[in-house]
């Protein structure tokens, strides 16, 4: 598997305009764009920095993935996101390697991008996505 850089950091917020001037004003940085994803019920703002960007992750239902991460573990960071070359031979190994996932195949995630988490009892708590970009 090659990984090519850390690809984000997913932070789980409670509101993106609760946040945005800590980000904006006090760090300096810009938020590129904001984008709704409706299988994951999250707005996502993308906080670009060099090669890698910060994802600020807002539930839009309480039941979502963020809300209920949210719910029992507070807001900040809720995963880390490697780019790889090629998502589904990553995959493949993983699987041999016997390693748990919780995407078995890839889906569309934000901002375009082909993702599959690995589940975070494999990874000591933490939670691993995996990108692929065009």
């Amino acid at each position: 598997m090659k990984i090519l850089h850390i690809d984000h950091i997913g932070i789980a917020v409670e509101s993106l305009e609760q946040v945005r001037a800590f980000y904006t004003d006090t760090l300096g940085l810009a938020i590129q764009d904001v984008e709704h994803v409706e299988e994951q019920k999250v707005n996502v703002a993308f906080l670009p920095i060099t090669d890698s960007e910060l994802e600020l992750l807002e539930s839009t239902d309480p039941d979502g993935p963020i809300g209920k991460f949210i719910k029992t573990k507070g807001k900040g960071i809720q995963h880390i996101a490697f780019r790889v070359e090629n998502i589904e031979d990553c995959l493949q190994e993983l699987k041999s390697k016997g390693v748990r996932l919780i995407d078995e195949k890839p889906r569309m995630g934000a901002g375009g991008a082909k993702i599959a988490f690995i589940h975070p009892k494999e990874s000591h708590g933490v939670l691993v996505e995996l990108c692929e970009r065009d």
